[in-house]
């Protein structure tokens, strides 16, 4: 059992031996509402150790997934390059640059 989850057990519940006083309590309640109490604790201890796993088991997925993520974005191939974008800003450069050449030329 898990430390974490508290220090009674439902065996530590249900074997517990409680002294009786004079105007002591109807020991017959206080075992059928211990029985209750143990059921619960241990479906609470269950609830938490299911609820743990699956804690792991979604940091595991979790951690999968980054690094799949960052093996896709490592092997994605370089963009494609617009050459027409190219094209027409090489021709309004050279018909920027021609200019300034042609003017300062003559």
């Amino acid at each position: 059992m898990n430390s974490n989850l508290g220090q009674l057990t439902g065996k530590d519940i249900l074997e517990k031996d409680f002294k009786t006083a004079m105007r002591g309590y109807n020991q017959e309640e206080v075992d059928e509402f211990l029985d209750i109490i143990i059921k619960d604790y241990d479906t609470f201890r269950q609830e938490i150790e299911k609820l743990q796993q699956e804690n792991i088991r979604l940091k595991k997925s979790s951690q999968e997934q980054t690094r799949t993520r960052q093996a896709q974005t490592q092997a994605q191939p370089a963009p494609q390059v617009n050459y027409d974008v190219l094209k027409r800003l090489s021709n309004l450069e050279k018909a920027v640059f021609g200019r300034k050449f042609a003017d300062s030329d003559g």
